[in-house]
């Protein structure tokens, strides 16, 4: 786990990942200039209240909050641009360490499509059932490890999925993610701490993507060895 968390860290540096990282950061902020530059010319144009000094310092405050904001959501839109460039990441990964492996698997639309909404309703089943749970551990300061535990749990087997999927059938996946799911989750736990890092979670979707590679190879090896 450390080993391939290393190597992750180590190719970074790698153009093709460099790149990803940069065109999720440019997109991120363009839209976020593109925000604010919206929320201001509508402010600019239309008034609040009739007294002036009112009216003038809603905007101010509305600015500023448009301003900040964004701020907070800035790694998931840089998160979401890149999502789609991942499997380059993979691509990459697969090019430095693993040269000796064949071509990844082409992903029928319906497969990624079933795919997504599968784990879209495994999510919101999830949080569902960790309502009550959420709850009783409110008041005791204990939510960050259910919440590490669930984010854990959901990014493993997204970006696993995402790995493992490029080697093997669907059938195979599920099964390999059963058969070690304690590994996975673990790796996902990591995945969640390098969300939770401001600035290193701007990195966060290249990294895990490599990391989760490195683990899903590794399982995958280790499975047809035995």
């Amino acid at each position: 786990m450390i080993g391939a968390l290393w190597k992750a860290l180590a190719q970074l540096s790698d153009p093709r990942l460099a790149r990803v990282l940069k065109l999720g950061v440019l997109g991120a902020l363009a839209a976020y200039v593109a925000l604010v530059a919206i929320i201001w010319t509508v402010l600019a144009n239309v008034s609040l209240f009739t007294n002036a000094w009112a009216d003038w310092s809603s905007e101010l405050a509305i600015g500023a909050l448009a301003l900040v904001l964004p701020i907070l959501f800035f790694p998931a839109l840089a998160t979401t641009i890149m999502g789609p460039m991942l499997d380059g990441v993979a691509d990459a990964v697969d090019a430095r360490h693993y040269p000796h492996l064949a071509a990844a698997r082409p992903q029928p639309t319906t497969e990624v499509i079933l795919g997504t909404l599968r784990f879209l309703a495994l999510t919101v089943i999830i949080n569902l059932a960790a309502l009550p749970l959420y709850g009783i551990l409110l008041f005791t300061g204990l939510t960050v490890l259910l919440v590490t535990a669930i984010n854990g749990y959901l990014l493993g087997r997204e970006y696993f999925e995402m790995a493992a999927l490029r080697r093997l059938e669907p059938a195979m996946v599920r099964a390999l993610f059963k058969a070690r799911l304690g590994q996975v989750w673990l790796a996902g736990v990591v995945i969640a701490f390098l969300f939770s890092v401001p600035l290193l979670n701007l990195a966060a979707p290249v990294i895990a993507a490599a990391f989760m590679t490195h683990v899903a190879e590794t399982l995958r090896m280790r499975a047809n060895s035995v």
